[in-house]
């Protein structure tokens, strides 16, 4: 056996450090939190933003304008090139595309886009559909519906 394969199989786990077993331990009394103060409490968490009591640079600075963010509709997005998988004259809903899982959640709207190619005739119905998704549904056969 070499020095190198001894050490591989010695070193791989470092043991956990067992804080609050006695003085002997090297880490008993305090257990590593030092004295007094916030940081030897239980449930002491620094705030990441903290300055030192400094006034915060998020404070300090002006609040302005509007953000939509919360406010913005969000789509599942599927492509039309994803149609191909369900049957020639197939009727599809949220819940096939849900099935199929294409879709993440039958809640949220759902958008068809025009990406890809369609040979099927299918009937689609979707909240939302790219004007290029409705032409190939409608060149292929198939109906496209808003819902």
């Amino acid at each position: 056996m070499l020095n190198h394969e001894i050490t591989s199989k010695a070193g791989r786990k470092k043991a956990r450090k067992r804080i609050g077993r006695g003085t002997g331990s090297g880490h008993g009394k305090t257990s590593g939190r030092g004295h007094k103060g916030a940081g030897s409490r239980s449930g002491a968490r620094a705030f990441s933003l903290y300055e030192g009591g400094q006034m915060p640079l998020f404070r300090r600075l002006p609040k302005r304008g509007f953000s939509n963010f919360d406010f913005a509709e969000r789509c599942q997005i599927v492509n039309v090139s994803q149609l191909e998988r369900f049957d020639d004259g197939a009727d599809v809903g949220v819940e096939q595309l849900s099935g199929a899982g294409l879709i993440g959640s039958l809640k949220g709207k759902v958008k068809i886009l025009g990406d890809g190619v369609l040979t099927k005739r299918l009937k689609v119905a979707a909240h939302k559909f790219s004007k290029t998704a409705e032409e190939k549904i409608v060149a292929s056969g198939g109906t496209a519906l808003v819902i």
